[in-house]
């Protein structure tokens, strides 16, 4: 089993799209209208995306773990280290890192102030 897809309200499609493209190397899958005629875009790889939706009226994200709901998704990345200069590059500071068995991980939040962690695996090593 995978996860496909995490279906996201963004204030900005066109916005959040280059954001994950730029950080994650990310491309744009589909791009167009969601049923009720907000702007869309699928941004992934050929495995799975992230469905951005465009809220006509957006409010601000909420990080209230306290709270029932989405707290944060993660991304496994091959080298930590290129995702941190990626994320610094746009402006974003990471925040919360941990190194721990099995890896390493930061998070950080995106232009909306939604929570994302990435995360680097530490290299299995085989018994022989």
């Amino acid at each position: 089993m995978i996860l496909e897809h995490v279906n996201m309200t963004v204030s900005d499609v066109e916005r959040s799209a280059k954001f994950y493209g730029d950080l994650l190397g990310l491309e744009i899958r589909w791009r167009g209208e969601t049923a009720n005629g907000w702007p869309a875009i699928h941004v992934g790889d050929q495995r799975s995306y992230l469905a951005l939706f465009q809220s006509p009226s957006p409010t601000p994200a909420d990080e209230d773990y306290a709270r029932v709901g989405l707290n944060h998704f993660g991304f496994v990345v091959d080298d930590l280290e290129t995702a941190k200069a990626r994320l610094l590059k746009l402006g974003v500071l990471p925040r919360a890192e941990h190194d721990y068995e099995p890896g390493k991980r930061f998070y950080f939040c995106d232009p909306d102030g939604i929570e994302v962690e990435l995360i680097e695996y530490a290299p299995q090593t085989s018994e022989t």
